[in-house]
């Protein structure tokens, strides 16, 4: 209906010039020129504009032509010539390319679609793309061409004819620097595009919004969620749900500068450079969509199992001693912790690949503590930029590794490049972050592979005094302090990096449409604040950082992630700020600098829905809150929450109070039971993550992935999935002790929380308590088996406790009471082939059947490892058995099952708990185990 609205009004607007307020595409996007500047240039002016939308905005008809249409709907059109239209307006921000190729393909059932200038080579991002995969798929989408005067297209799904996509609403333009196309979807019921803070996790379409994208050290503003500045992340990726529940994904790839539009009934999408290349996916499931997307962009990497454990950073840790004085404090608290960071405090003069030999003198000695006394991990952060007067520097020049360059020698400040002789003959451009002096920034695009190669050499050589086991890569937009202004902290001997602002020089500093990434700053505001200048060099000086800057952190945690394995020989971690599409192959992210308030809370349970989308699932928050003074109810409310984001880590800034979890009692209490929780049901969390690193897919999931015919569901925001099976209602808002809570009507819930455990909860809007001293509202979605592991301090000793099985029990079609599940296994820490089908790895079915007679779970082996030895599953609970049950009749492969005197059955609850000692051996007996027993039956006196 929200299409065909939308296409009845649009409809009507081509008898003049004026478009109704829902399909009005922007003709002045930028800074206000003010007075008639819009007629002047062709566009119509109409102040009569609701819902935030342009009034100054495109006539119908502004666009480009097709040439060699073959027939009415182009459905065997696979390559046109498009002519720019004599009678198009002109486009404001350049001069239009007068010819260009239009192009699409099927991947599968998915399609490519490419526009760029004939015969012009346009900048690709060198981001691997798995562009001959076949997306298979029980749906097709189409793409149809048409022409009325302006060519348009549309994407179609074959078996609806929903078209996802009508760019018949024109205002196709193409110049070097100014790129833009509209179209008009099908649904208001769009999520995804990043990075940027999202108010909701549907997008609002009843406004027009803008948000940029361009990789930038900007701290989310979750106080104005509607303004949308571009964060540290490119993620230029859209799903989309229709109607019918049918849904869809679109990405735009380009690393230029861009921007999307989004409101009334359209989206547009501009950007300042590359070339127009689109991927639709047809799903039609949510959840096939990520699938899809991931198979092209690269599946997200399996972190260790170490790394799902709580973990715990600060920036002002005074030294080690304020570092063991936490972790003893943790440890008095009862509450699991697996992993400790360490912010820049523990540099030496804020330098890379150094630590500071007063205040953290024993950094060697902690790491070893932390392995072998506490069984725990230890993450130190790792910036890009690398002064240029200290011995690894010295050792890339030696390397012949490369830094970002100026273009031209002419161009090097050389005021600044002689203060060093190291680099003076050079070309390297030079930045200033927290390092003493001035830093250069590696060149992770070379295609020589020697910076990389040096970049991986200083890891394993640092390694080797300080035995860390993750890689926290922060400042990697790249950021820069000062640009073409006073550096924040620069000193009188260290000057700023300017960049030409005039001349043809000026050329990708000083573009005709610079986008809201740099207008969002106010009208000083440029495409290199706070970053290096746009005509910086990368790949050897083949490409400007100006197409590239965006793809900088992505370039930086490849070589990153072979860094920590080669000197660890572990799997190890990577943690990145700045990330683009295939950056989950490599790393994890956290969601940034964020604030102490509840805002925040709120805008990070959906920033972590949304990298679940962009193929990025290792992700999480700044625990209570990172700028600014926490609180205790905040900080209690978000290690709850936190509890359940795959990246779980408390992180605040220096000079602010101590906000570890032990500061407050409740606190703690809460953290240790959340935490407590969370351990129990790693193995569920772990096969979740080894599924989407080996299928695809989400591990946070949207209420909506799994309920795409609920209408409620897609209003949801602040309450998520673990997979399929579980759901989170945490607690957002301040001064209550209730939550209102959305449980889909189409499935049947079990409480696995303190209130009601065990139990069917009704469905559909209901508040649910939710005190400082119980755990949030946790739910088992019936006719699921989880595994879980009775938890510990750190993951290192949880794994060594028994395996458990909880299930919720739903009627299959014949009446029986059944449930199912799964579990992905392996030694948590190795290194695995880029197969992972490949790797070392155990993988079980689990099958439950009940009827009024009998019982059985089967569990089938259907991967076995070597040399890996599993733990005994010593307790299964089952909620929802309707029968009595007879554990004296027990049996385990046809033998006797010895648990009747420690199983239990609560008549009340309908829950039966099966316990024993050694119960079963997943070692041994298999690859099938079959538990069976019998209910008693009634007798009937007549």
């Amino acid at each position: 209906m929200f299409w065909l609205v939308s296409i009845l009004l649009f409809s009507t607007t081509f008898a003049d010039d004026h478009v109704d307020d829902n399909h009005r595409i922007d003709c002045e996007p930028g800074r206000d020129k003010g007075g008639d500047y819009c007629t002047k240039i062709g566009c119509v002016e109409d102040p009569s504009h609701g819902n935030n939308a342009p009034f100054c905005y495109f006539p119908p008809k502004t666009g480009y032509i097709a040439t060699n249409l073959s027939t009415p709907n182009g459905a065997d059109d696979k390559q046109l010539l498009l002519k720019k239209d004599s009678g198009s307006i002109k486009n404001p921000f350049g001069t239009d390319f007068e010819n260009l190729d239009f192009s699409w393909s099927e991947l599968g059932s998915a399609i490519y679609l490419k526009i760029a200038p004939t015969g012009v080579k346009r900048y690709r991002p060198p981001v691997p793309l798995a562009e001959t995969t076949s997306i298979i798929s029980g749906e097709k989408l189409l793409v149809r061409s048409y022409d009325d005067g302006v060519w348009y297209f549309n994407v179609v799904r074959q078996s609806t004819g929903a078209q996802i996509w009508n760019t018949s609403i024109g205002e196709l333009l193409f110049a070097d620097q100014y790129i833009q196309i509209s179209t008009i979807v099908p649904t208001d019921r769009i999520y995804g595009f990043g990075e940027n803070i999202h108010g909701s996790l549907k997008h609002d379409f009843s406004q027009y919004k803008t948000y940029s994208m361009f990789a930038r050290d900007q701290a989310p503003d979750s106080g104005n969620p509607n303004v949308g500045k571009n964060l540290y992340g490119v993620h230029n990726f859209y799903l989309g749900v229709e109607s019918d529940g049918k849904a869809h994904g679109v990405f735009f790839f380009n690393s230029n500068p861009q921007e999307v539009t989004v409101g009334g009934s359209a989206i547009t999408y501009r950007t300042i450079g590359g070339q127009i290349e689109f991927f639709f996916f047809p799903g039609p499931t949510p959840e096939e969509v990520i699938k899809q997307y991931e198979q092209l962009i690269g599946k997200p990497m399996l972190p260790p199992y170490w790394a799902l454990g709580y973990q715990l950073c600060r920036y002002g840790y005074s030294g080690t001693k304020e570092i063991r004085d936490t972790l003893i404090r943790m440890r008095e608290a009862g509450i699991p912790q697996d992993v400790q960071f360490a912010d820049i405090d523990y540099l030496d003069d804020k330098e890379d690949f150094s630590y500071d030999h007063i205040n953290f003198k024993d950094l060697p000695q902690l790491a070893q503590d932390l392995h072998n006394n506490y069984s725990m991990h230890l993450t130190l952060i790792f910036d890009p930029a690398i002064e240029v007067d200290y011995s690894p520097m010295t050792r890339a020049i030696q390397q012949n590794a490369k830094f970002i360059e100026w273009p031209r020698p002419d161009l090097v400040p050389t005021d600044t490049q002689n203060l060093y002789p190291l680099i003076k003959n050079t070309s390297i451009m030079l930045g200033k972050v927290w390092p003493e002096r001035n830093v250069a920034f590696p060149d992770f695009l070379d295609p020589q592979g020697k910076t990389q190669n040096w970049w991986i050499s200083e890891f394993s050589r640092f390694h080797d005094q300080v035995a860390f086991d993750g890689a926290w890569i922060d400042m990697n937009e790249p950021s820069n302090f000062g640009t073409t202004s006073k550096a924040l902290n620069e000193k009188d001997n260290v000057p700023a990096l300017k960049c030409p602002m005039s001349g043809a020089d000026s050329y990708y500093d000083n573009p005709p449409y610079e986008t809201q990434a740099a207008m969002y700053y106010g009208n000083n505001g440029h495409l290199y604040s706070k970053t290096l200048c746009m005509l910086g060099t990368m790949g050897r000086n083949s490409t400007v950082l100006y197409d590239s800057k965006s793809i900088y952190g992505w370039s930086e945690s490849i070589s990153t992630h072979q860094a920590i394995q080669n000197a660890t020989g572990k799997r190890g971690i990577v943690i990145s700020r700045s990330t683009f599409p295939s950056s989950g192959k490599y790393t994890g992210h956290w969601l940034g600098d964020n604030t102490a308030r509840w805002q925040d809370l709120q805008t990070s349970v959906i920033g972590a829905q949304e990298f679940n989308m962009f193929g990025i699932p290792y992700v999480g928050s700044d625990i209570c809150g990172f700028i600014g003074n926490t609180n205790e109810e905040l900080c209690l409310r978000w290690q709850q929450m936190g509890a359940f984001h795959s990246f779980s880590r408390n992180h605040n800034d220096k000079g602010n109070p101590p906000q570890d979890p032990a500061q407050w009692p409740t606190v703690a209490k809460a953290s240790r039971r959340a935490n407590l929780f969370r351990y129990h049901y790693l193995p569920y969390l772990y096969t979740l993550h080894f599924k989407a690193s080996l299928y695809g897919g989400t591990v946070v999931r949207p209420v909506f992935f799994e309920f795409p015919n609920d209408d409620n569901a897609h209003k949801i925001s602040y309450q998520f999935l673990w997979g399929p099976s579980m759901m989170i209602i945490p607690v957002v808002e301040e001064g209550t002790t209730t939550v209102q809570a959305y449980l889909p009507k189409a499935a049947t819930w079990y409480s696995i929380f303190d209130s009601y455990y065990g139990t069917v909860v009704g469905s559909g809007n209901t508040f649910l308590l939710a005190g400082w001293d119980s755990m949030i509202p946790i739910f088992l979605r019936g006719g699921s088996i989880l595994p879980r592991q009775a938890p510990a301090l750190t993951t290192v000793l949880a794994r060594k406790n028994r395996f458990e099985l909880v299930m919720g029990l739903i009627n299959d079609e014949r009446g029986n009471k059944v449930a199912n599940g799964e579990l992905f296994w392996d030694d948590g820490d190795s290194i695995y082939p880029e197969d992972l089908s490949k790797h070392n790895f155990y993988h079980f079915n689990f099958n439950f059947k009940a009827t009024s007679k009998n019982a059985s779970l089967v569990i089938t082996q259907t991967q076995a490892a070597i040399d890996l030895q599993l733990p005994y599953l010593e307790n299964i609970e089952i909620f929802g058995y309707p029968y009595t049950p007879d554990f004296s009749t027990a049996t385990l492969n046809g033998k006797p099952a010895n648990i009747a005197s420690s199983s239990t059955y609560a008549q009340f609850t309908k829950n039966a708990n099966i316990t024993g000692t050694g119960f079963i051996d997943l070692n041994s007996g298999g690859p099938t185990w079959t538990f069976t027993f019998s209910n008693k039956q009634l007798l009937f006196a007549f």
